[in-house]
């Protein structure tokens, strides 16, 4: 291994400033991506998709819970004891599912794979995430995951569904905190620093941040 130069603490402060200034530099860039990705257009979900999950058969807007915005993840399944690395190391890095559901979005795990195969290894792991089979539909094709991963976004309009956004590859790999989810959804953080459509909703920052047990019904989504 070649070591990195050893500095006067001087020296290593003004290498510090330097760098940070790119980084800050960066998290302008992505609040832009963000800002841009808010205003993509999106497409109506018209297909009936029929879900199996642990309360028995869901629909697509079942899978919202009543919230307005909606996060899959297209969990690769190869079979029992054939579990996927990549999904595994995802799903293990997503936070507390209360902060986003404070900001009226909800996040489920879709597999082409049997349900009964699928909860015991979600018992297994102690995912708290939702887990549907997708085995009986065409989701992960039309959802452009096939047999493989993949993120979706939806937004819902009364019983009208609509596909925002989508990611693979190595556009998972940075996600994980409830802020870098939120930032993929048509309504973002939903505070009021963000460049946001018109008519989005929006309150202060940081004035909903609670912790994950002090959530409830009183709390205001925007």
């Amino acid at each position: 291994m070649t070591h990195r130069r050893v500095v006067s603490p001087g020296e290593w402060r003004e290498a510090r400033e330097a760098l940070l200034a790119k980084e800050k530099r960066l998290t302008r860039e992505l609040d832009a991506l963000a800002a841009e990705r808010r205003r993509l257009p999106m497409v109506r979900v018209d297909k009936e998709y029929v879900f199996e999950g642990p309360g028995g058969p869901a629909t697509l807007l079942d899978l919202f819970e009543g919230r307005r915005q909606l996060i899959t993840y297209c969990f690769m399944w190869h079979g029992a004891g054939e579990y996927c690395s990549g999904c595994s190391m995802f799903t293990d890095n997503v936070g507390h599912l209360a902060h986003l559901h404070a900001r009226d979005t909800s996040m489920a795990l879709v597999s082409r794979g049997p349900l009964a195969e699928i909860l015991p290894f979600q018992r297994r792991m102690g995912w708290p995430l939702p887990w549907y089979s997708s085995l009986g539909n065409d989701f992960n094709d039309d959802m452009d995951a096939g047999d493989g991963f993949g993120l979706n976004v939806f937004l819902r309009d009364g019983d009208t569904v609509y596909r925002t956004y989508f990611t693979t590859g190595r556009g998972v790999e940075r996600l994980g905190s409830g802020w870098t989810f939120l930032d993929l959804t048509p309504l973002g953080r939903q505070e009021t620093w963000e460049d946001s459509p018109e008519g989005t909703p929006q309150t202060a920052p940081y004035t909903w941040w609670r912790l994950h047990d002090e959530y409830g019904a009183s709390v205001t989504t925007g």
